[in-house]
């Protein structure tokens, strides 16, 4: 209880800007239910100055700052967020099988997916060098990635979790800017997530932020 209590009294400050990869990490906050401070930066150079990039030497966002505990990459703040918060049912136990099942399709996300969908967006041609990239071809990273969705209605069964919040806002975007083909199976599952009020909550405050 103790513990609990120390982890609820620590700062949470969100290092982040509304058109970046940072709304998966609003989502996760917004799901986690803690209060956080806002911090935006802009394109044109907050994100390089020497006190940023003390934070996240990167100079990008997301970032977290924790009480003293600075977390980047988007996929690790999330399960961060979720084991900080076991109250919040966002990751499955560590002695449930369903912990490998998050942590594989978690990083599958940020791994292959990742990948595989930058290389459609920016035109570079994975095919000639299939082994040397982490990410196999696009079609197979598909096929994976329904997979990953098929067990449904969650990726750990009728348990929402963290890689649901980080594996649906990759898929829904990946429709949304044609780097992933819209499946049926994708359509559903990004309909069931964005259904949420947290992700509701989270889309409603950045695109506040947005038009700013």
């Amino acid at each position: 209880m103790k513990e609990n209590m120390s982890k609820n009294t620590k700062e949470i400050v969100f290092y982040t800007n509304p058109e970046s990869r940072a709304r998966i990490v609003r989502r996760m906050l917004e799901e986690v239910g803690q209060p956080y401070t806002v911090k935006v930066l802009n394109y044109n150079g907050e994100m390089k100055t020497p006190e940023y990039l003390k934070v996240n030497p990167l100079g990008k966002v997301p970032a977290i700052q924790h009480g003293d505990l600075v977390v980047t990459e988007t996929a690790a703040i999330c399960a961060y967020l979720a084991d900080q918060f076991p109250e919040k049912n966002l990751a499955p136990p560590l002695d449930s099988p369903e912990r490998g099942t998050y942590y594989r399709w978690l990083f599958f996300a940020a791994g292959p997916v990742e990948m595989a969908n930058s290389a459609k967006a920016c035109g570079w041609n994975l095919e000639d060098n299939l082994q040397t990239v982490g990410s196999g071809s696009h079609d197979d990273v598909l096929k994976a990635l329904e997979l990953a969705v098929s067990k449904g209605p969650y990726i750990c069964g009728e348990q929402f979790t963290a890689a649901d919040v980080y594996v649906g806002s990759h898929i829904s975007w990946g429709m949304q800017f044609k780097t992933l083909e819209e499946r049926d199976s994708f359509k559903r599952y990004v309909e069931r997530i964005e259904k949420r009020p947290a992700f509701q909550r989270a889309t409603k405050l950045d695109d506040e932020l947005s038009k700013g």
